[in-house]
């Protein structure tokens, strides 16, 4: 029970990690969970788990590798591959060999076999610290590509490194020969395994599939097993298990593209299913790195033999020598100009792979004597790990700063991220098409149409601000109908039932149009699904529509809240745009308009049938994933992509709004 407590403690401190970065968007993500952690570590009673690092690897790890190698453009990879190659092995063994005497010389209390074994697992870099950089820093793409593929690679080279030299330490017998030949069998092994395991796992798939069993649970849980089946079998024959999932994940990847329209609804799964999955593993990662971060600082600063400023200059020195050395061996090999060097080496950060493996450290020697200076290796593999976060952090930020550009550019980058936001909602409708829905996808693919050319002719160089502006007069009229409803509550006009139905939906409306936490979108499928797997076998209420018998009180409640809402945004003319007091007056007006006149509202309903709705959700959850790829890619900045996710929220906001007038939410 205090583990799943542990758990379910780690898990809300995800979700407020988002929270606070939504008001403090100059912190990264991962520091903000990192000091979670370390807030977590000192809450009195609360259970600790020591870092198991076996366990790490296949729980966190594994899956995580195995999804950067299934998105990780493989063309880009290939062109790369030289460099990637010089990285990911020529760089972590001229660490070893450079920064493990350098070590030793600096704390000649630790044995230059365990310096080298320090230097090993410092030396490579964390593919999820890496991620974690593109959201805030606008790298350059080919650097971020060198940067994914290094990070994919090199954790293989420094693990088999620093195991040598840690065995080397315990039993005081070293062979560079046979390092070297473990080394190959063990990484290209792991290669071949895993390609050979995925492209099985692969043909089982399409097996099922020929047997007719297109179930998508089953489908969705084989593949995500997969890369801890895959990672568990490598490392039982002695083969990199990490470079194991990444060749499963490439095969995947290639399995993707040529299956893209053999199950949509599996890929829509998948996608939905793995973005929570990798969200809350990233997460996690950086809460556990953060909990553990307490116990290992606490060994060495409590302890009197050591000077606490003199440990921390060890840590500045290491991680100077770290970044300098990937400096120079960039700039050299990559022939790479000054910045771009610079930018490649200050993005070498360590992440809690590093920890993991110190904690894999021996407590004694062959002999039972005990291990040289564990404690502080731990202290220093911490600490060189959060400066590496805070420098990229800092630094990388303020060295990727955009110059400023042109209005007309703008313009343009905006025009053509609409355009892809549109596309992706397009081609989801013809996705889903079927005989049934095929009247409701025709005209959602229309007003898909005619909003495109829209969105091409329109040229308005503030647009962003017109979308702000739309949506702070639009929660004005919210509020308008939030007194309405209260007001006829307290003087009994409106039923209990009612006015918390309408107050229901007139909150629903208001979140999604203020909605910006990636948490809450991620999870808000999952949720709905949740209330109506619990809610199945409760009465259901019946529609309300005008066959309801509140139906008459719903109508006139509606009615003079959207009169009530229009009086109160015309009161704030003079603060406002005109076409934008307009635009939302007008959707007042239509909506006033199909209420009072029951043929329309016929209509109304038809056109908001339960396919058209479905059609449309999915169409405007795939604009949403279109954004977030954008911004991920570098395409588009934070800014835009909070722009775009203005008008997609909008729109939902209008549509749940029409579906709360003929459905009850909990229907």
């Amino acid at each position: 029970m205090e583990i799943f407590l542990m758990v379910l403690i780690f898990l809300v401190l995800i979700g407020i990690s988002n929270i606070i970065n939504r008001f403090l968007p100059f912190i990264p993500v991962p520091l903000i969970q990192i000091a979670l952690g370390i807030g977590a570590a000192y809450i009195r009673g609360f259970h600790h788990v020591p870092l198991n690092p076996e366990l790490f690897m296949v729980l966190f790890i594994a899956p995580l590798l195995f999804n950067d190698g299934k998105l990780t453009p493989r063309s880009e990879l290939w062109k790369l591959r030289s460099n990637i190659l010089l990285l990911a092995l020529g760089l972590v063994f001229a660490t070893v060999l450079i920064a493990g005497p350098f070590i030793h010389w600096l704390i000649p209390t630790i044995p230059l076999s365990a310096a080298f074994a320090l230097a090993a697992i410092l030396s490579p870099t964390d593919a999820v610290a890496v991620g974690s950089l593109s959201g805030r820093v606008k790298l350059p793409g080919k650097i971020m590509h060198l940067l994914e593929g290094e990070a994919l690679m090199n954790d293989a080279s420094g693990l088999v490194a620093f195991n040598f030299a840690i065995a080397a330490t315990v039993t005081g017998y070293f062979s560079l020969t046979k390092a070297i030949g473990s080394f190959f069998v063990i990484a290209i092994g792991g290669i071949v395994v895993g390609a050979l395991l995925g492209f099985l796992v692969i043909w089982f798939r399409m097996l099922l599939r020929r047997l007719g069993m297109e179930d998508v649970t089953l489908h969705m849980l084989i593949i995500i097993l997969t890369p801890f089946i895959i990672y568990l079998i490598a490392e039982e024959f002695h083969l990199s298990g990490i470079l194991a999932v990444v060749a499963a994940g490439v095969t995947h990847a290639v399995e993707r593209d040529r299956m893209r329209s053999a199950s949509i609804k599996l890929r829509v799964v998948s996608d939905s299913t793995w973005s929570v999955i990798l969200f809350t593993l990233n997460g996690l990662v950086f809460i556990l790195l953060g909990h553990e971060i307490p116990g290992v600082v606490n060994q060495i600063w409590s302890d009197p033999a050591y000077n606490n400023g003199q440990v921390l200059g060890y840590i500045l020195l290491i991680t100077a020598v770290l970044i300098l050395l990937r400096f120079i061996w960039v700039w050299a090999s990559t022939n790479r100009q000054f910045k771009s060097s610079l930018l490649t080496a200050l993005s070498g950060v360590r992440g809690a792979l590093t920890l993991a493996a110190a904690f894999s450290i021996p407590l004694t020697l062959a002999d039972h004597r005990p291990f040289p200076e564990r404690s502080l290796m731990l202290f220093i593999c911490a600490g060189v790990i959060l400066l590496t976060l805070v420098i990229a952090s800092v630094l990388l930020p303020l060295l990727t700063r955009e110059k400023p550009v042109n209005t007309a550019a703008v313009i343009d980058r905006e025009k053509e991220a609409r355009l892809h936001m549109l596309q992706a909602g397009i081609r989801t409708v013809r996705e889903e098409m079927t005989d049934e829905n095929r009247e409701e996808a025709v005209q959602l693919i229309y007003a898909y149409t005619k909003r495109l050319q829209q969105s091409q002719i329109t040229d308005k160089s503030d647009m962003r601000e017109f979308w702000e502006a739309t949506i702070t007069v639009r929660k004005i009229g919210l509020t308008a109908e939030r007194t309405v409803t209260e007001t006829w509550l307290k003087e009994h006009k409106a039923s209990a039932r009612v006015a918390e139905q309408f107050l229901s939906s007139l909150n629903k409306v208001e979140m999604l149009l203020t909605s910006r936490y990636k948490f809450r979108l991620l999870t808000k499928n999952l949720w709905r699904n949740l209330k109506r797997l619990l809610k199945k076998n409760e009465s259901k209420e019946m529609p309300m529509s005008p066959d309801h018998p509140d139906w008459e009180m719903y109508k006139a409640l509606k009615l003079e809240a959207i009169r009530a809402a229009i009086h109160e945004i015309q009161t704030v003319k003079p603060a406002q745009r005109q076409e934008v007091l307009q635009a939302v007056i007008a959707d007042y007006r239509a909506m006033e308009h199909f209420l009072q006149n029951d043929r329309v509202w016929s209509r109304r309903k038809q056109k908001l049938s339960s396919e058209r709705r479905e059609l449309e959700l999915k169409a405007i959850q795939s604009e949403r994933n279109e954004i977030q790829s954008m911004f991920e890619h570098g395409d588009i900045d934070r800014a835009l992509a909070s722009h775009l996710r203005m008008d997609v929220n909008y729109r939902e906001a209008n549509l749940y709004e029409s579906q709360a007038l003929v459905e009850d939410e909990g229907h």
